[in-house]
């Protein structure tokens, strides 16, 4: 089937379906920048929930209202010691961001995954952690259960 038109222009918005990975960023970049900000048509799948509760965990407050999420971000200092270990849930895409993220916090953090998460090898995070200065310790080799320390 071929489609032509004579039309010479458009006018009008189109909205699209949120997406996984813009939502995880938008959800960080949010959190690490200075101020307000909002995001529309997130794509509130359990992958992108699971990030945002792992910053709220980390002492960012982020409102999910009227499909408007709003993040009052804390700037790249702002984060806080979460009191528990983080959840990933399943998200692979959350471990491996927010593990980048925090290689530098002043804090020791513990994060781990859900049982298939936890069976994922992990070690294109892993590796890159234990050759940098972060002190990094892992109770099960290769896989998403893990610890960044601090001296």
């Amino acid at each position: 089937m071929k489609l032509t038109t004579t039309i010479s222009h458009l006018n009008g918005s189109i909205r699209v379906p949120g997406d996984k990975s813009i939502s995880h960023r938008s959800i960080i970049f949010g959190s690490l920048a200075e101020g307000v900000t909002k995001v529309y048509d997130i794509l509130r799948g359990e992958d992108v929930l699971s990030t945002m509760q792992v910053f709220r965990d980390l002492g960012v407050e982020i409102e999910d209202k009227d499909g408007v999420i709003t993040i009052q971000g804390v700037g790249m200092d702002g984060l806080k010691a979460p009191k528990n270990a983080l959840d990933m849930g399943n998200s692979g895409t959350s471990i491996r961001l927010i593990s980048g993220v925090l290689a530098g916090a002043e804090f020791e953090v513990e994060m781990f995954g859900d049982d298939s998460l936890s069976k994922r090898p992990m070690d294109r995070v892993t590796l890159p952690l234990k050759n940098g200065s972060q002190h990094f310790w892992s109770n099960r080799a290769r896989l998403a259960t893990f610890t960044l320390e601090r001296d």
